[in-house]
């Protein structure tokens, strides 16, 4: 039986609504990754819960039989895609997906107010949610080392696309506002069809898969209240561009890491993505995220 205790993510708000979850989400997020540790731009609770994983490994029982596809393809693609495994397809693409999360936090990290200089609500909840993010960077680098690759650098992105990602936290909320929702947004979808794929390529491992799992879990809790934490800076206007957004914005930047349209339905994604409202997520999950008052029925 189908779930419909929450409504779309795209559901109307009032002002006086997305105020209050403002406040709901602040006092959600101060208990949920505890004190924040800005010099490291980490937080207390998360790091104790990737050391607890760093503290107990997990490894592959047979390991990649070729390492050096993955070294030689992590950063571009050197190889015919059809020419690789589906294992090492799916770990080049994680860190593909990664790499471009880490270097948009960069950017904002340095734009974004500290927590000393951040005076409105809205500014200490980004910086919060900037260290969440290099949080989920550290959870990727270990599923990497889960999988044996532990020689990985996280590299910029080209010139071009740096400066983009420089820029954009720039921009007015509302020219940033709509976008960030949606790459927010895209996080969850993804993670959502990756899940799946550790069953299936990982169905030999059941270790590595249910580590997998559990790092992934950690990453896609936070980023599911991230899709709504960005969700209430939107009014009804940019309600109906966020969602005229999905498709091209997803085509866009899957596009960009090919990995992905080897491995995922990607028109599928799209259809999860416009059609998002939380009632397919695992209600182990939502007991430790956060949704918006309004998207509950």
């Amino acid at each position: 039986m189908v779930s419909t205790k929450y409504l779309s993510v795209f559901s109307p708000a009032t002002e006086q609504q997305r105020k209050e979850n403002f406040d709901s989400y602040w006092e959600f997020t101060q208990q949920h990754g505890g004190e924040l540790l800005e010099q490291d731009k980490d937080l207390a609770k998360k790091r104790d819960r990737l050391k607890h994983f760093q503290d107990n490994p997990v490894k592959l029982r047979k390991p990649l039989a070729d390492p050096e596809a993955f070294y030689r393809n992590y950063v571009d693609m050197q190889d015919d895609l059809k020419s690789l495994d589906r294992m090492t397809l799916m770990l080049t693409g994680i860190y593909k997906f990664a790499r471009h999360e880490w270097v948009g936090i960069k950017g904002a990290w340095d734009v974004v107010p500290d927590m000393a200089n951040s005076h409105a609500l809205e500014d200490k909840i980004s910086r919060v949610h900037l260290a969440e993010e290099f949080c989920h960077v550290r959870l990727f680098d270990e599923m990497l080392k889960t999988c044996g690759l532990d020689k990985v650098e996280w590299v910029p992105l080209g010139p071009v696309k740096e400066k983009i990602y420089e820029q954009f936290p720039k921009l007015p909320g509302f020219l940033m506002d709509t976008p960030a929702f949606v790459t927010e947004l895209m996080g969850v979808t993804f993670y959502c069809h990756l899940y799946r794929l550790f069953d299936d390529v990982l169905a030999d491992e059941p270790e590595v898969c249910a580590r997998l799992k559990e790092l992934l879990d950690e990453i896609t809790i936070d980023e599911v209240a991230h899709v709504g934490q960005r969700r209430n800076f939107i009014g009804p206007i940019g309600m109906k561009v966020s969602k005229a957004l999905v498709k091209p914005f997803y085509t866009l930047f899957f596009k960009d890491i090919p990995e992905v349209g080897q491995l995922f339905n990607v028109e599928q994604m799209i259809k999860d993505g416009i059609a998002f409202d939380f009632n397919d997520l695992p209600e182990y999950m939502l007991d430790r995220s956060w949704v918006p008052s309004y998207c509950k029925a």
